[in-house]
């Protein structure tokens, strides 16, 4: 039997706000929202920021700085002071004439054993001086102006490891735990309920991070600290691993013994673990999956390396873009397919919850989405590592391909659209909107929407396909298609043929559009594209296959559902709940589990793990 995965809930953080409720869908579309749901998001957004806990009754003052301190803007002193970036320069002190250099130390900081011409002269107390008979190679410490300033950062005043007991995590794990907690929450449906109708083995969990946690509780403060004169923590390098988001929320969130991985294609790794959910669900091996991925990349050093690479927007860069500026417009740092010079690194940790439609209609689960398909491609051999391939025209058609067998031709072709991965680079620009164009010429699209939510909220890498879910999502609750905006006009050299590039809100019936694709490239040659329903396609496809009868039965446990995700946002926003956080709580023993040759039983879950299992290879006894 054939089971469709449906998004049943969201949750997460990015610089656009909270991602339940659709709260940040509407921070980016705020400006098109009735005044109702702009207070209801800055309501959000002051509960986050710890500006207000009911946000209500805010001041024009205050409402100005929660919109100016969300989305891609100019990085704040609470990260690094971007006027005085440390940093250490190597510098030779030579001796003067035929006299030996001579420095003072403190005595548990001599080198030992003692450095060849290098003598202790005299020790003073704790302190010791010592000549040194040679050149003396060291490193001054110094500060410089960072050359790239704009950041999509998490709303200010918001620290995900503040609402719970983090002991010396990392942000992009502490970005994991409020998601993935967040996501449970909007779900509207405790967890125990679910016990109830799944078998441990079918409830899995797939997340990463693309870098890994590179800031100073992770491999960041492990690799620096011998040179910095520190020394490494027994934290530093487990948590650091790139796997550690979906480590943390089975371990800590769910108490998780079922599917767990991490699939890491770079910026598309939100793309490859949801594939592999997506199978999970349509082979009938799990009925339910939590999929992420968390990533806190706002450091000086991952900046400094991105930059070096040539890929960021540069200040400087970006005040040639706007000829008439003498400082950059940080806030329109990030600019798809228009004249541009560079990424924005942003921060952003998501978690989507996803069940089998039979599950999803059993428990009453809201039906937010569906996922068609989700397509992956490598590029072959490739000249450049981080230059793009022909993977991601591979990856687009399987995934045209598969609309048009679900949809059929006409939809396809007018009641489709496209997140694009849209970076804000020049070579993305080019090489992204070929495909696109291309692939509407083989498929017959003509005026394709194409959109691209990175203006707005930075490239988080690995959660970056999350980030343009979420606002797909919102869009079909709310009829709001956010434009780029953040461009006067499209680039000359981007590709234009078939394609509309809406440069401001598309405003349309909010199930209007039957699906969008999502589309992620990331380096090494990564590719994934995702078919996303919209849900009145999924319940189109679901009364098709269980008539209206169901579906009647289906909306009448819906209604309970979402009074109680409703509640849930409202409590949130006010500050009542805190992140799912259950460190040495309901581990379990051997001694708990009743195990047999027949199944293994497991407390809280009514059903057991089924060892009955059939020969895989029937035809080859």
């Amino acid at each position: 039997m054939s089971r469709l995965p449906v998004i049943v809930a969201v949750g997460g953080v990015n610089s656009a706000g909270r991602a339940s409720g659709h709260h940040a869908y509407r921070r980016i579309v705020f400006d098109s929202q009735p005044r109702e749901r702009q207070q209801q998001t800055l309501a959000s957004l002051a509960g986050l920021m710890k500006i207000s806990k009911e946000g209500a009754n805010l001041s024009p003052k205050q409402e100005q700085f929660i919109l100016g301190q969300t989305l891609v803007r100019q990085i704040n002193s609470s990260y690094f002071d971007c006027e005085k970036v440390p940093v250490q320069n190597q510098c030779t002190i030579n001796q003067s004439g035929t006299q030996p250099v001579e420095i003072t130390l403190q005595k548990k900081h001599l080198p030992t054993p003692l450095p060849t011409h290098w003598s202790v002269k005299r020790t003073e107390g704790s302190q010791v001086v010592v000549e040194v008979a040679s050149p003396l190679e060291c490193l001054l410490p110094q500060t410089h102006r960072a050359l790239v300033q704009s950041g999509g950062q998490l709303p200010t005043g918001f620290d995900p490891a503040s609402l719970y007991s983090a002991r010396s995590h990392p942000k992009g794990l502490s970005l994991s735990i409020y998601a993935a907690s967040d996501a449970v929450g909007d779900m509207g449906i405790d967890l125990n309920d679910i016990r109830k109708l799944v078998s441990p083995e079918q409830i899995s969990v797939y997340a990463g991070s693309a870098l890994g946690q590179l800031d100073r509780n992770g491999f960041g403060g492990l690799i620096s600290a011998p040179r910095e004169g520190r020394r490494a923590t027994s934290k530093q390098l487990p948590l650091g691993l790139p796997e550690m988001p979906v480590d943390f929320v089975n371990a800590y969130v769910l108490g998780n013994v079922g599917v767990t991985g991490c699939n890491i294609g770079a910026c598309a790794t939100f793309l490859y673990n949801l594939g592999l959910a997506t199978q999970d669900i349509q082979y009938g091996r799990c009925r339910m999956s939590l999929v992420g991925s968390a990533e806190a990349p706002l450091t000086s050093d991952v900046i400094e390396g991105f930059r070096a690479m040539g890929a960021l927007a540069e200040d400087k860069a970006l005040m040639a873009l706007d000829k008439d500026r003498t400082t950059p417009n940080y806030r329109r740092a990030c600019r798809p397919f228009g004249n541009n010079c560079g990424f924005t690194l942003a921060e952003s940790g998501m978690f989507l919850v996803l069940m089998d439609h039979e599950l999803a209609l059993e428990t009453g689960a809201r039906i937010l989405g569906g996922v068609g398909s989700t397509h992956v491609s490598s590029d072959g051999f490739k000249k450049s590592i981080s230059g793009p391939g022909i993977g991601n025209y591979v990856t687009m058609g399987l995934a045209m391909a598969s609309a048009r067998s679900i949809l059929g031709e006409d939809a396809l072709k007018h009641r489709t659209y496209l997140q694009a991965h849209g970076t804000g680079t020049p070579q993305n620009r080019v090489s992204e909107s070929h495909i696109m164009s291309e692939m509407a010429g083989v498929f017959g699209l003509e005026n394709w929407l194409i959109t691209a939510v990175k203006a707005y909220v930075g490239h988080s890498l690995a959660p970056a396909g999350a980030d343009q879910i979420i606002v797909c999502l919102g869009a079909w609750q709310d009829g709001i298609i956010p434009g780029i905006t953040t461009i006067d006009k499209v680039a000359d050299d981007v590709y234009t043929k078939r394609l509309d590039y809406p440069l401001k809100h598309r405003e349309v019936e909010p199930d209007y559009y039957q699906a969008a694709f999502i589309n992620s490239k990331g380096f090494g040659g990564n590719n994934a594209t995702t078919l996303l329903l919209s849900p009145g396609k999924v319940k189109e496809m679901i009364t098709c296959k269980h008539g209206q009868k169901i579906w009647r039965d289906y909306s009448k446990k819906l209604a309970a559902t979402k009074e109680r995700s409703v509640q849930y946002d409202a409590d949130n926003t006010a500050g009542k709940t805190l992140p799912a956080y259950r460190f040495g709580d309901g581990v379990l023993d051997i001694s708990e589990l009743e195990i047999s040759d027949q199944d293994i039983r497991l407390p809280d879950y009514a059903r057991p793990i089924n060892l009955k299992v059939s020969h895989p290879y029937p035809d080859m006894c």
